[in-house]
């Protein structure tokens, strides 16, 4: 009867913490299982890793393997220790099946037979599981005697989207239409592609949806806004959710929080001269009197003409001023320049 190491088989220390023997199974298990790796020997190798975490996951399993110590060498016939006299050492013990790959080692059953209540009859449990019970928690629980359980996922269901947002849609009370698009494994061949119609043999399908989401007053850059259940879903049903990232972007306006800044050209006459002139706003049209030797850059505040504060009122409209120069210019334009060119000598 060959002597199984368990530690070796998972990769572990003798003094490894119990997170360490289930992160070095969890990791084998996926690499080995059936379903993904089609190797030969994957089968047995798989076996093994769940023997051996069957052992190492449970306090009274692992004390006795532990007990035997150096009385257990590789290939040898076994001799009990001192203490283990009384126990039931047969071949005929406790088995466990996964999915039509066999029992548990004859080394597993000669040990262990007698913790599953000391009779003689084989009991099993199902350990089948998926590919999906890999990648979305599902661990082995030594409370419920091999079960797989799920827990937690392991698989981010939840999803992350930049939105853009004008200033119009942070003074508007009505929502925001957001077309998105996702891919996501498909749920009819579960990823495994091949001949599925809802794939075309892909494993992934894309879905578009379009969403109404609601623009929060005194929103900033940065901040997220959360759409609980409107991200991806698995296989089990569960859902996770959608985060929209706010990116403000204008044409128009520079956002700074309640606050706008607007570029407003004038002509160079204009600019030392003075004038009145006509803006839109995310108010209404309103005139502004720029006035005279303005010089390009200057910044005129009007108050209550911005964004919709969180806490009432509004934010102002900062005014840019900037000097255009014409690219072209009429002959009588260009005699007056010259003479103004004279005059400033």
């Amino acid at each position: 009867m060959e002597y199984k190491d368990y530690y070796k088989i998972l990769g572990v220390e003798r003094d490894a913490t119990e997170a360490k023997i289930k992160s070095a199974y969890r990791k084998l298990a996926r690499q080995y299982h059936p379903d993904v790796n089609k190797s030969p020997d994957a089968v047995n190798k798989f076996k093994d890793i769940n023997e051996a975490y069957e052992v190492l996951s449970d306090k009274e399993k692992k004390s006795r393997y532990d007990s035997l110590g150096a009385n257990w060498q590789q290939g040898a016939n076994f001799t009990p220790p001192p203490g283990f006299e009384g126990f039931n050492f047969n071949q005929g013990g406790y088995s466990q099946s996964f999915s039509n790959m066999g029992d548990f080692s004859d080394f597993f059953s000669s040990i262990f037979g007698d913790l599953m209540g000391g009779s003689r009859k084989s009991q099993r449990t199902s350990g089948r599981f998926s590919y999906d019970d890999l990648f979305s928690g599902a661990t082995h629980s030594s409370k419920s005697s091999s079960r797989f359980q799920k827990e937690e996922p392991l698989v981010n269901l939840d999803v992350t989207q930049d939105l853009n947002i004008t200033a119009k849609d942070l003074m508007s009370d009505k929502p925001v239409n957001v077309k998105m698009s996702t891919v996501e494994k498909c749920m009819k061949c579960s990823g495994a592609g091949s001949v599925c119609s809802e794939c075309g043999g892909t494993g992934i399908v894309n879905k578009t949806k379009t969403l109404t989401v609601k623009i929060p007053k005194g929103v900033k850059e940065g901040q997220k806004i959360r759409l609980k259940g409107e991200g991806k879903t698995d296989n089990y049903g569960r859902k996770g959710d959608l985060y929209f990232v706010i990116k403000l972007k204008d044409n128009e306006y520079t956002i700074e929080g309640d606050n706008l800044t607007k570029t407003v050209e004038i002509t160079p006459s204009q600019a030392v001269l003075g004038c009145k002139k006509d803006i839109s706003t995310l108010h209404g049209t309103i005139a502004i009197k720029i006035p005279p030797l303005t010089r390009s850059g200057k910044t005129l505040r009007l108050k209550d003409l911005g964004l919709p504060k969180k806490t009432g009122g509004y934010g102002n409209l900062n005014i840019k001023v900037s000097i255009n120069i014409p690219e072209t210019i009429s002959a009588k334009q260009k005699e007056l320049y010259m003479q103004l060119a004279e005059l400033e000598k």
